[in-house]
């Protein structure tokens, strides 16, 4: 390997080793080969899937800022899987994956737990705020009476809300009360991958084995399986043999389950039958919240005017407000140097930049469409089905489902509409608009006008 590359690596390495724990450290870090620097870009492999997930949801903000203060550019970092270049590097399916934050290990001890839940995700770790209190609820009752309060639990809402945090939340909360409990965590498109290897190698049975046979069953991302007949089909019969076992199970998704329209109508009902419920967006006071305990947990020296900057600022998800932590600590610890707000604006201005679009309202929306119709706000939100005003409301509706992360009910809410109603004039305006130019270049008009509306709005 050439000599520079080690040189980079290798001084990133010295950085990351001076922030993190020995233990994490050896465990992440450490694992990692980098194989290539072109120009400004890099090559880093790891040994199996589960290190470069768990990598690139948690430490690969700091992994690019390390590398950025040692080579002294922003470069191009790709994480790879390449098994063949760590042959003392066993994949570990299930490992005990400590993450960025020392919380409690649930009790396990030395003793590796029967499931692949993150230690982390507890109930004593969420925080807990007015858009997630009702979900939070749901999810503590069916924790306490699994199978006896809500089956299924269906938790939907955006990226990076806490709806896997939630989930697994539920499963350790089981774990800790019945030890020997078989719980089961997987993806859609981890379930899904495996259905198709076991119909490869005909090994189906098998599969049928491994999810029938559970005490709970947590599938994250459930809307994966929209329009995929076949799976459907599986998972269908799964769902009831656990059912009718009384077993636990929990799904999330990012819409509910009549909004996808991919999905038979019987697991519709069937993901019905128990409790469907939002994870809404987080308000000031509970990023706020999230903001001082996630500083605390890391033992982070930043001041509570600067938490309280970043909590107004980054309001699109959990994930991005968590991020942007990260990147401000990682770069005061790389460089032993404290922040003020504009270096905190400098640091994160690509990710404030998408904050600003992300800031764009149904309110907005409604007030713009109003204004370029010549129709008053009330009037979209009214009654009225005349033409002149029914063509206006149909397009707002789909203009608030293709801008914002607002799912059909919520938006039904501010029409004074059900989610049906924004579904139909999303489908209705979708498909005019596919044939229609002059609606073409309305839609991308009102677009337009709507982002400078927002633009003003935040100054």
């Amino acid at each position: 390997m050439d000599k520079n590359i080690c040189n980079i690596w290798e001084e990133a390495c010295k950085q990351l080793k001076g922030i993190l724990s020995g233990d994490i450290y050896d465990r992440w870090i450490a694992v990692i080969q980098c194989m290539e620097i072109k120009g400004e870009r890099m090559r880093l492999a790891v040994a199996n899937d589960f290190y470069k997930d768990w990598l690139e949801e948690n430490y690969f903000p700091m992994i690019r800022k390390a590398v950025m203060v040692v080579s002294g550019k922003e470069m191009e970092i790709s994480l790879e899987v390449d098994s063949s270049c760590f042959d003392s590097v066993k994949p570990e399916p299930e490992p005990e994956a400590p993450s960025p934050i020392s919380l409690p290990t649930l009790g396990f001890g030395n003793k590796k737990p029967s499931h692949n839940l993150n230690p982390n995700y507890t109930f004593e770790s969420y925080v807990v705020g007015a858009a997630n209190q009702f979900a939070h609820a749901a999810a503590m009752a069916a924790a306490n009476s699994p199978s006896r309060t809500y089956n299924p639990l269906f938790i939907y809402g955006g990226v990076g809300l806490g709806k896997t945090h939630l989930m697994q939340a539920i499963g350790n909360h089981i774990a800790t009360k019945k030890p020997r409990a078989k719980i089961c965590y997987t993806t859609c498109e981890t379930f899904l991958n495996e259905y198709i290897d076991a119909l490869q190698n005909n090994n189906v049975a098998a599969f049928r084995k491994k999810y029938r046979k559970i005490d709970m069953l947590m599938i994250d991302d459930i809307q994966f399986l929209d329009g995929k007949a076949r799976i459907q089909e599986e998972f269908f019969h799964t769902f009831n043999t656990l059912f009718e076992s009384h077993k636990q199970i929990v799904l999330t998704s990012d819409r509910t389950p009549s909004e996808m329209a991919g999905l038979a109508p019987r697991l519709i009902s069937r993901f019905e039958w128990g409790l469907v419920t939002e994870l809404g967006k987080p308000d000031v006071e509970t990023r706020t919240a999230i903001l001082r305990k996630k500083a605390e947990l890391l033992n982070l020296n930043i001041g509570h005017d600067l938490l309280d900057y970043l909590a107004e600022r980054v309001s699109s998800n959990i994930r991005s407000l968590e991020g942007a932590l990260i990147r401000v600590a990682t770069f005061m610890s790389l460089t032993n140097q404290q922040v003020d707000v504009q270096k905190v604006e400098e640091l994160l201005h690509d990710l404030l930049d998408k904050e600003s679009q992300a800031a764009i309202s149904v309110d907005v929306i409604q007030r713009t469409v109003a204004e370029h119709f010549d129709l008053r706000q009330s009037d979209l939100t009214g009654k009225r089905r005349s033409r002149d005003i029914a063509w206006p409301r149909q397009i707002a509706m789909h203009l608030s489902r293709t801008m914002t992360t607002q799912s059909f009910p919520v938006i039904g809410e501010q029409f004074s509409r059900n989610h049906a109603t924004i579904l139909y004039a999303h489908e209705q305006v979708s498909e005019k608009a596919k044939a229609d130019r002059g609606l073409q270049q309305t839609i991308s008009i009102l677009k337009d006008k709507v982002s400078k509306n927002c633009v003003k709005a935040v100054q």
